[in-house]
Formats: structure tokens, C-alpha cells, sequence
């Protein structure tokens, strides 16, 4: 079988992988402060935000759960872009992010995924999944592509 995904899924997988290591650097306060479109620009204003989407937890708990997502999001962005167990990476990045689209639009309201792209980003991970072959990624290094 031809396969005709070597460049959309590099794109994609580049996207993906460099849209949740954006978010991370933004929440960790990595990216300039005067950097237009910052939206949290520090670790204590994304757990507020998390505790938005959590309204049920104790302030310690959702301390805890913004460090796991952060660093599911870590892990998910670097392997969507060396392309390591890409298929693994995409199918968490879909239910990671399926999950936040379900507690934004419960906590928050429709628009908040949608400003933030979730469900895009959801649907872009479901669809990365069921490629065949990742091109120019360690998952297909030493093998022969098509």
C-alpha cells in the first residue's frame, strides 16, 4: 500500500506536538512576559484556571492534577514530534484533550474549547492515530518507506 501521509503527518504531528509544548512553556513562564497572547504566563494563574475546571477538588488536589496534565503534555508534545510510539502519543493526546473539552464545556461553557482549540486539537490526534506509517519519525528509523 502507497502511503500518501508522509508530509500531512509530519505537519500534524509537528503541530500537535509543538501546540502542547507551547502551552506548557506559557503556564511554566517560560515565553517573554511581553509576548502578545500569554494566557497564563505563570504556574499559580494556570492552576486557577485548573481550579475553574475543578471546581469539586481541593486547591492541593488540583495542584496535583496541573502537574500530571502538565506533564502528560510534556510527554505527549516531545513524542508527537520525534515521532516515538506516535500511535500511543496520539490516541493519550485525544483522550487528554477530549477530557478537557468535557470539563471546559461543563465548567465553563461551549466557547472556552473552542477559543482554545480542544476539540481541533481532539479530533487532529484521533485522525493521527490511524496512519499507517510515520515518516521521519524514530517509530519508522531503519525501516523502508514507501
Amino acid at each position: 500500500m502507497k502511503n500518501s501521509f508522509k508530509v500531512p503527518q509530519l505537519l500534524l504531528r509537528l503541530a500537535l506536538g509543538i501546540g502542547f509544548l507551547t502551552t506548557v512553556s506559557d503556564r511554566l513562564g517560560l515565553l517573554p512576559a511581553d509576548t502578545r497572547n500569554i494566557e497564563w504566563g505563570a504556574w499559580d494563574k494556570f492552576i486557577d484556571y485548573t481550579a475553574t475546571l475543578m471546581p469539586f477538588l481541593d486547591r492541593p488536589v488540583v495542584n496535583v492534577m496541573g502537574g500530571i496534565a502538565t506533564l502528560f503534555e510534556t510527554s505527549i508534545g516531545i513524542l508527537l514530534i520525534i515521532g516515538f510510539k506516535t500511535r500511543y502519543a496520539a490516541i493519550a493526546s485525544c483522550m487528554l484533550t477530549l477530557t478537557f473539552a468535557l470539563a471546559m464545556t461543563a465548567f465553563l461553557g461551549i466557547k472556552a474549547p473552542i477559543n482554545f482549540a480542544v476539540f481541533g486539537t481532539c479530533t487532529g490526534s484521533l485522525l493521527l492515530s490511524t496512519i499507517p506509517v510515520y515518516n521521519w519519525s524514530l517509530d519508522n528509523l531503519g525501516k523502508n518507506a514507501e
